[in-house]
């Protein structure tokens, strides 16, 4: 039974890795669709909480789906995940990078290189949606979203100031026994 998860988890990130055009953080919507919705192997608090952790961890993004493998199968489960994750992305990674040199300054491959960014994007914010809603379970969480949100929007200041003051808060809150 463990062994028929473990390939599950396998080959829907190896789905997914397929999507993250523009870094990890792009296919968190579909991965968040897959493993919440679909599958139903973790809940959207717990999907929020190990991207939260993935976050805090130093190293690269795509750790959080090393850490959805963990939480849904153990150790097991991290090394599916991260092969999944990794495997497929890395080899059109490769295979683009050698077509890519071999077209040079083809026209086709300018407008390609040109599209992607916006697709990215997209793909990005469609990520930050998705991990607001899983996130902001009341009103407070959704108020502390909306603040950091516009902080980093409308200031030219540096996120960190976002992440301590909403940090403050929460922990005032928690004290307070509002949380």
């Amino acid at each position: 039974m463990k062994d028929d998860l473990l390939t599950q988890i396998f080959l829907r990130f190896a789905g997914i890795s397929l999507l993250a055009v523009g870094g990890a953080m792009a296919a968190l919507p579909e991965a968040q669709r897959q493993i919440v919705t679909g599958a139903h192997w973790m809940t959207d608090a717990q999907f929020a909480q190990s991207f939260a952790i993935a976050q805090t961890s130093p190293g690269p993004n795509v750790i959080v789906f090393s850490l959805f493998g963990w939480r849904m199968a153990g150790l097991a489960g991290l090394v599916a995940a991260t092969l999944g994750i990794l495997g497929p992305s890395s080899l059109l990674a490769f295979a683009a990078a050698r077509i890519m040199r071999r077209a040079g300054e083809a026209a086709w491959l300018a407008r390609l290189k040109k599209s992607l960014a916006p697709l990215a994007i997209g793909l990005m914010a469609a990520s930050g949606y998705v991990l607001a809603r899983a996130a902001d379970s009341d009103a407070f969480a959704l108020l502390i979203t909306a603040i950091a949100t516009a902080f980093v929007v409308f200031t030219s200041r540096s996120p960190l100031w976002a992440i301590a003051g909403g940090a403050a808060v929460c922990v005032a809150a928690g004290r307070a026994g509002l949380l």
